[in-house]
């Protein structure tokens, strides 16, 4: 038990310094005296000396290191109650075409509908209507990808099945792209790449309460989730009620998934690798464990991705999905090799 509370600390050390690291590192360099000034102490002066270094650390690089931490976190999670639910080391809110879910809703609306949504009922536009939409598209995925694990009992078909699903919802995409206009085009293609940037400092109240209040009933759910690992008839006769459970895992992979890809965009491998990385780590399957390492490892990562994304200086910002790769690949081919090889 000490051994794994000296790992969890671990791991808590090093968000908080990847998370300082991210509001130290930039294109712009700040003295680290100035941005302690400037989060901590009193930045008036410097304010007024500096009016740019204000707005960098507080306007961009603050929100930004948060949107990492919880949206890693978030992602994260999704991808271990998918690999639960199906018992597959393979699912993955990108993998079962979720993810592909919620951009097609965010095509639709910007593509398709200019950016807002208007009923009899009521109107919406902005973020609102790109956050409402990538719900609606990811619950609708999940939800097919449910109830075809209630017809199809092999793993892999399933998860051919979501890949097939994800090819739709992107040839949905591409044909939306065509007829689109070159602004929403190029709009979209930008949110396509993925970006932590995009959670304004009036926006991280409603993202960060969202997600927290997603991470703290996925942890409620750790002990039906172990009943799960050892297969549904034998939770049921634990007094699980597993379609209780997966209407739950329904929705909280989706309102995480959902918000994470409306403000950041489509962000590759996370969901899938960070899962892995908290079972190699950890050597277990116990998700009272395995739940709080993973929010953990997910909230590190995805930061040193955000790190690494700034890393060129005056040379501009790496787009996200060109990042997540790089750490996420290498782990699934390692978990393919491990299992099947």
């Amino acid at each position: 038990m000490e051994k794994k509370v000296r790992f969890y600390l671990l791991l808590v050390l090093l968000v908080a310094v990847c998370f300082a690291l991210n509001l130290l590192v930039g294109s712009v360099r700040i003295p680290v005296s100035a941005v302690f000034s400037i989060l901590f102490g009193d930045s008036s002066a410097l304010a007024s000396a500096h009016p740019s270094w204000h707005f960098i650390v507080v306007e961009s690089r603050l929100p930004q290191a948060i949107t990492a931490m919880l949206c890693g976190a978030a992602l994260g999670v999704s991808g271990l109650l998918l690999q639960t639910a199906f018992r597959n080391p393979l699912a993955g809110p990108s993998i079962f075409g979720i993810a592909n879910g919620a951009g097609l809703g965010v095509a639709i609306v910007m593509l398709a509908l200019g950016g807002s949504i208007s009923t009899a009922l009521f109107s919406v536009s902005g973020f609102v209507a790109v956050l409402l939409a990538a719900f609606v598209g990811a619950m609708l995925v999940t939800g097919v990808i449910f109830f075809f694990s209630t017809i199809v009992r092999n793993n892999v078909m399933l998860l051919i099945i979501g890949i097939m699903v994800g090819y739709l919802s992107s040839s949905a995409i591409s044909l939306l792209n065509f007829f689109a206009t070159e602004e929403g085009v190029r709009s979209y293609l930008m949110w396509g790449m993925g970006s932590f940037g995009a959670v304004s400092l009036g926006h991280i109240p409603f993202f960060s309460i969202s997600i927290v209040i997603g991470l703290v009933a996925s942890v409620l759910l750790a002990k039906p989730l172990n009943a799960l690992l050892l297969g549904e008839l034998y939770a049921e006769n634990l007094g699980v009620d597993t379609r209780r459970v997966r209407n739950w895992l329904l929705v909280i992979t989706g309102v995480l998934t959902a918000i994470c890809t409306a403000y950041c965009g489509p962000i590759a491998f996370l969901g899938l690798a960070v899962p892995h990385i908290g079972r190699l780590l950890l050597g277990s399957e116990n998700h009272r464990q395995l739940l709080p390492a993973t929010i953990l490892i997910g909230a590190l990562v995805a930061l040193l991705c955000n790190l690494v994304c700034h890393l060129p200086g005056e040379g501009g910002i790496i787009p996200l999905n060109a990042v997540t790769p790089l750490i996420g690949a290498p782990v699934v081919i390692y978990v393919i090799l491990k299992k099947w090889v």
